[in-house]
């Protein structure tokens, strides 16, 4: 028990300390339906961080850092920028994909001139949560907790631009100024935590705790509720199951919460057959 301690404890507490806000901006992105907009930019900041292997810094140097960071903001203009409802001809998710897609292509080919390519390839996507320091862990929570602070004092103008966009239209928003605030400070969450997890792990943080919440929630309390409940009961077990069995850990974690997505959706099931026997019920 005590070398599981001492093995898994900071990968633990970046599992359960970290996630918290993926799962606040991940019912963002299911409300806004642009589910891979966090694949998207995850891999644009993997491409900021292939350059700058190339360039001959290391991964965690600074200057990779910025180099991501640099390549999602970016990102996060083209996506504020692509929004509008005049676009609906080329739908956005089609641009998202698109962006994926050519990202994750460049980034091969600039780590095909790399002699570690392939092992920074395999990191980028399954991260090394397990090999955490404290120093990364402490540093990607005082990061989160500055961005989380932003979204709480303008909480009205996010929470409109993604739940009520007609009603921000309609009030004068600068709705493109908040749609690139909202996707560089949602950047910078995905480029921190890229970094520890990887992109696989980004990607199901932020969208298989909201869509669990979607399917048995409504109100906007109860969606965080269950999306952090199910984030952290995910993570305690896919961390448990990957010490016991030698699993990766990322990958334990996701199939965890892929699991959890079922569960959810079987619930949600269960609940609207149980109502419906009650309306009928009550009708005769």
């Amino acid at each position: 028990m005590s070398e599981m301690i001492s093995v898994m404890m900071w990968p633990a507490i970046a599992c359960l300390l970290l996630p918290g806000i993926l799962v606040y901006l991940g019912l963002h992105i299911v409300r806004r339906e642009v589910i891979f907009v966090d694949l998207a930019l995850a891999q644009v900041a993997t491409l900021g961080t292939c350059l700058a292997l190339l360039l001959g810094h290391d991964a965690h140097d600074p200057q990779t850092y910025f180099w991501s960071f640099g390549f999602t903001l970016v990102g996060a203009a083209l996506f504020a920028l692509t929004r509008a409802k005049s676009h609906h001809q080329v739908p956005q998710e089609a641009l998202i994909g698109i962006v994926y897609v050519v990202s994750a292509a460049l980034g091969i080919l600039l780590l095909s001139r790399s002699a570690e390519g392939n092992e920074e390839l395999r990191r980028t996507l399954i991260g090394d949560v397990l090999l955490v320091t404290p120093h990364e862990v402490l540093k990607t929570f005082a990061i989160y907790v500055g961005i989380g602070a932003v979204h709480f004092i303008f909480r009205k103008q996010f929470l409109m631009i993604s739940f009520e966009p007609e009603r921000a239209v309609s009030e004068r928003l600068a709705v493109r100024w908040w749609d690139f605030l909202f996707y560089a400070l949602f950047g910078l969450v995905v480029t921190s935590f890229v970094q520890i997890g990887g992109v696989l792990l980004v990607f199901s943080y932020l969208i298989v705790p909201a869509v669990c919440a979607n399917f048995l929630a409504r109100k906007l309390s109860s969606l965080l509720a269950i999306g952090w409940i199910t984030a952290t009961i995910s993570s305690v077990i896919g961390l448990y199951t990957a010490y016991r069995f030698d699993f990766p850990t990322g990958a334990a974690i996701v199939c965890v919460l892929g699991a959890a997505l079922v569960l959810a959706a079987l619930a949600a099931w269960l609940i609207a057959k149980t109502k419906a026997k009650g309306q009928a019920s009550d009708r005769s």
